[in-house]
C-alpha cells in the first residue's frame, strides 16, 4: 500500500462513530426509517463507522420482528425490544417512545468513539436521548425535524395547551434546540416556527426531504401488475398513500367519492395505515361504497408499482399544520409522475409548489363542491394532458429536489458536527443563505417555473 492510501486509511480509521437514533428503520416502511437508512448508508460509504438503534419490532404492526443484530449496507443495526406497541392507540405509541429512548439512552453509552448523534422526532421524545449523550458523552447531536411537537400533539387535541405534559415537551424541546449542533427543517414555514421558539438562525438548515428516485419510476399503466391486480383498467384512479391521520384529513375526498359513487370511471384507492384509517374503513363501509379500495402499507420495493397506479395523487395537510408537518408523499406522487390533489390551506410547501406549475389541483378542507370539480376535471382530462402534468411534475422535482444535492447536504452538515466544526457550517453542496442568518437549500424561481405550461 502506497504512502497515501495509507494516510486514507489513518484517517478513516481514526472517524468517530455516526451514532443514529431512531426508533424505526428499514426494512420497516415507515418514511423516517428510509430517510436514516439513506444518511446511514451515505455516511458508511464516506467512511464512518455507522451504529443505529432502532425498534426490533413493526412502527405500524409491531408483530412484525426484525433481527436483532445485523449489518445492512455498510451499517451495524441494533434492535431493542419492547421499543414500539403499533400506533392503534396514543397510549400504546407513548408507551413504545419512552421505552425506546430510555434503552437508545443507556445503550448509546456504551458504543465506542461516538464523534456525532443524529436524532430526529420519532419519536417525538427522541431529544431526550440526544441531550442525555451530549450530558454524559459530549457528544454533539444533530438535531432532524420531522415535525414539530408539542405543536402537533397539541394541534391534534392529543394534549392540551399549557398542560404539565405540554410544559414539559415544549422546554426539552427548545433546551434540545439551543444545545444541538445543527438544526435541520424541512421548509421556510417550520424554520419560521423553530426560531420564534428560539433563535437558532446561525445553525439552522432547511433541507426538503428527498425523493427516493433509486425505487421510484413512472411505470405505463399497461405494464403494472398492482394496477391489473385490482382490476383498475380502463378507470381514472385517484390514490392517497400514507399515513392516515387527524393531521393530514381525507373527509373532503371522502365525502365527494361519495357523491361520485355511481360513476364506473372513477375509481379512489387508499394505501396506508395510521389513527384515522379505520374511521375511514367505517364510512366506507357504512356507505356501502363501490368506488373504494382500502389497502395496507406496501413494501417498500412495491412502491414503484402502487405509486404508479394512480392517475392522480392525493396529498393533503391539516388546516393548522403548516410549519408543523411536511408531507413527504408529495415527492413519490412527483418521481412517478403523476399530478397532484392538493387538499389544504395556502400558503404551505405544496401550494407553493402548485402556484405557477401546471402540475396538479388545489382544495381547500370542507369545500366538497369545489373537490367535485376537481375530479370531474380529472376524469375527463384527456391522457395526454394528465402526461403532460405528471412529467412537469416530474421535472419540477428534478430541479428542486434532486436527490444526491439534498442528501448530500445533510449528510456534509452531519460531518461537519462530526469534526467539530458546526459552529462555521458550510456544506459542500449548493446552500444559498437566505435574507437572514439562516442557509435553505431553495431552488431558484426559474426551476420553480419549469414545470409550468
Amino acid at each position: 500500500m502506497g504512502r497515501a492510501g495509507a494516510r486514507r486509511e489513518q484517517k478513516t480509521s481514526q472517524r468517530g462513530t455516526i451514532l443514529i437514533l431512531s426508533q424505526v428503520y428499514v426494512p420497516d416502511p415507515a418514511a423516517v426509517g428510509q430517510y436514516m437508512a439513506a444518511v446511514g448508508v451515505e455516511m458508511a460509504s464516506r467512511g464512518y463507522p455507522v451504529t443505529v438503534i432502532t425498534s426490533r419490532n413493526g412502527y405500524e404492526n409491531p408483530a412484525d420482528v426484525y433481527p436483532a443484530r445485523e449489518v445492512r449496507d455498510g451499517v451495524r443495526i441494533v434492535r431493542l425490544p419492547f421499543s414500539s406497541f403499533g400506533k392503534s392507540f396514543l397510549f400504546a405509541r407513548m408507551l413504545g417512545a419512552i421505552f425506546f429512548v430510555v434503552q437508545a439512552a443507556l445503550y448509546g453509552l456504551f458504543v465506542p468513539h461516538v464523534s456525532a448523534v443524529l436524532v430526529s422526532t420519532s419519536p417525538p421524545v427522541c431529544a431526550f436521548a440526544g441531550l442525555f449523550l451530549r450530558c454524559i458523552r459530549r457528544a454533539p447531536f444533530l438535531y432532524w425535524l420531522m415535525d414539530l411537537n408539542p405543536d402537533q400533539l397539541i394541534a391534534l387535541g392529543a394534549l392540551r395547551a399549557g398542560s404539565w405534559s405540554a410544559r414539559m415537551i415544549e422546554k426539552m424541546n427548545r433546551l434540545a434546540l439551543r444545545e444541538a449542533a445543527t438544526v435541520v427543517v424541512l421548509d421556510r414555514f417550520m424554520s419560521d416556527r423553530v426560531c420564534s421558539k428560539v433563535d437558532v438562525a446561525s445553525k439552522i438548515l432547511v433541507i426538503p426531504p428527498w425523493p427516493h428516485e433509486d425505487h421510484l419510476e413512472a411505470i405505463p399503466h399497461g405494464r403494472n401488475p398492482f394496477r391489473s391486480r385490482l382490476g383498475l383498467g380502463g378507470k381514472r384512479v385517484v390514490m392517497y398513500s400514507g399515513n392516515h391521520s387527524s393531521s393530514n384529513p381525507l373527509w373532503t375526498i371522502l365525502h365527494a367519492a361519495r357523491e361520485l359513487d355511481g360513476d364506473s370511471n372513477l375509481a379512489f384507492v387508499f394505501v396506508g395505515g395510521g389513527l384515522s384509517k379505520k374511521q375511514i374503513e367505517e364510512y366506507v363501509t357504512r356507505h356501502r361504497m363501490q368506488n373504494v379500495t382500502l389497502l395496507p402499507y406496501q413494501p417498500f420495493d412495491e412502491l414503484r408499482y402502487s405509486l404508479s397506479a394512480a392517475d392522480v395523487h392525493v396529498v393533503s395537510l391539516g388546516e393548522q399544520f403548516v410549519g408543523i408537518l411536511h408531507p413527504c408523499k408529495v415527492y413519490g406522487a412527483m418521481a412517478c409522475g403523476r399530478p397532484l390533489l392538493y387538499l389544504g390551506p395556502e400558503p404551505s410547501h405544496v401550494s407553493e409548489m402548485l402556484e405557477g406549475n401546471d402540475i396538479g389541483w388545489h382544495v381547500a378542507h370542507g369545500d366538497v363542491p369545489a373537490a367535485l370539480r376537481a375530479l370531474l376535471s380529472i376524469r375527463d382530462a384527456s391522457p395526454k394532458k394528465l402526461t403532460s402534468m405528471g412529467a412537469g411534475a416530474r421535472r419540477l422535482l428534478h430541479h428542486r429536489m434532486d436527490q444526491v444535492a439534498l442528501r448530500g447536504a445533510f449528510c456534509d452538515s452531519l460531518e461537519q458536527v462530526a469534526s467539530g466544526h458546526s459552529s462555521v457550517f458550510h456544506p459542500t453542496s449548493s446552500v444559498a443563505a437566505g435574507s437572514d442568518d439562516r442557509q435553505v437549500l431553495e431552488p431558484s424561481q426559474e426551476s420553480m417555473d419549469i414545470g409550468a405550461g
